[in-house]
């Protein structure tokens, strides 16, 4: 047993990790508790990393992800530099911008890990760039998600394929569609994605930091076809959900008929668990996407560096990016290159026979990126001043 230990040792030394991270460790890594299939995902990685790495790793389930930040920025305020309750932390978009803004994320790691050379970031930009902010090896990508539509064939033979046939399907089935308020990811999700569509002959501005002029200019489109939507949405726009988990409740009731979601997986596996009739199914809308990399950090004050980073490397081995992508354990697309695996562990990642639900290879017809972190705040905000008295 002592030499196991001493060789453990040594491949850490040889990786750039601290001996340490070999004593047994307790992370807590908060991360969104939303879906049964990512909490389940997320308990096979602590059994994983308990058994290779003697590391006890613990699932905080969040609800909202600013919730954890909020309590990293209190503990920097009250002078807890090397002991903090959050050690992982599931970020991206406004909540790494705020992180970074305030410097609670541990820094320049990201690069030193063994298998981030496997997502190939020299040619791929995505892997050091969150809602246009360069990462600056803060933060490790660790999966891919877009935006896709569902709806029941039995209700509906021809979804809407973009943005204004959208609108008419809202005309003809009033009542029918909805989306979260934008307090929730996937209701300022849709915002994002129906401002970038509605400016598809100029997005330039949406990639820049936000400006009043610029702010106004570009959401005008959005306003109108809002003001035109809520009408017909749900309740006729007098009542809106709070949560996704609450829009696909909606969807299994039939009482809406079209809905959308930034996990293409969680729907065949909710058909699976008889959350959504049998007859439901899965596509992308033809005009784009809205499409991002989700990524975890660890924050500046963990008192376990080490190990935490032996975490991160562990969600990046071609073991943990091809479960995830399994369709029946969560879904989500690796972030590695694979074309740089050898032929047989690219095996791992070949794709299964997919359930009658989920979404087919190659749907995803355009990604749209993210616009810049700083629009999320300005869309909202507005959003709740122009709406927000109704609810």
């Amino acid at each position: 047993m002592r030499y196991v230990n001493r060789l453990r040792i040594l491949v850490l030394i040889a990786f750039g990790m601290s001996a340490q991270a070999v004593s047994a460790t307790t992370l807590q890594f908060h991360a969104w508790g939303g879906n049964a299939q990512v909490n389940k995902y997320l308990q096979w990685v602590a059994d994983e990393v308990r058994n290779q790495h003697d590391i006890t790793l613990n699932h905080v389930k969040l609800a909202d992800t600013s919730d954890a930040v909020a309590r990293v920025l209190a503990e920097k305020a009250a002078g807890n530099h090397s002991q903090g309750a959050v050690d992982l932390i599931w970020i991206n978009g406004e909540n790494f911008a705020a992180m970074q803004r305030h410097n609670l994320l541990l820094k320049n790691w990201v690069g030193k890990l063994p298998n981030f050379a496997l997502t190939n970031p020299s040619n791929n930009p995505a892997m050091v760039t969150d809602f246009g902010l360069p990462t600056q090896g803060q933060e490790a990508p660790w999966g891919r998600a877009a935006m896709v539509f569902y709806y029941n064939q039995q209700h509906v033979t021809e979804p809407p394929q973009n943005l204004n046939q959208l609108m008419q399907f809202a005309k003809q089935h009033p009542g029918r569609f909805s989306y979260p308020l934008p307090s929730d990811y996937l209701g300022i999700s849709f915002l994002k994605y129906a401002l970038l569509v509605l400016n598809k002959d100029n997005t330039a501005p949406l990639y820049a930091p936000v400006t009043a002029t610029r702010f106004d200019e570009t959401s005008a489109p959005l306003w109108a076809f809002l003001d035109q939507l809520h009408p017909l949405m749900w309740r006729q726009g007098s009542h809106m959900v709070r949560q996704a988990s609450q829009l696909q409740q909606l969807m299994s009731a039939s009482e809406v008929l079209l809905a959308f979601s930034f996990t293409a997986a969680e729907i065949p596996g909710a058909v699976t668990r008889y959350d959504l009739p049998e007859r439901t199914r899965t596509y992308a809308m033809q005009e784009g996407s809205l499409g991002n990399v989700h990524f975890v950090g660890i924050s500046y004050n963990t008192a376990h560096p080490e190990a935490a980073k032996q975490v991160v490397n562990f969600l990046l081995s071609p073991k943990a990016q091809a479960k995830k992508q399994q369709q029946a354990v969560w879904g989500d697309e690796t972030v590695l290159d694979v074309a740089m695996l050898s032929a047989e562990t690219q095996r791992l990642f070949a794709v299964e026979d997919l359930h009658p639900a989920a979404l087919p290879p190659g749907a995803i017809y355009r990604l749209l990126p993210e616009p810049h972190a700083s629009w999320t705040d300005a869309l909202r905000e507005a959003w709740f001043v122009r709406y927000g008295a109704r609810w």
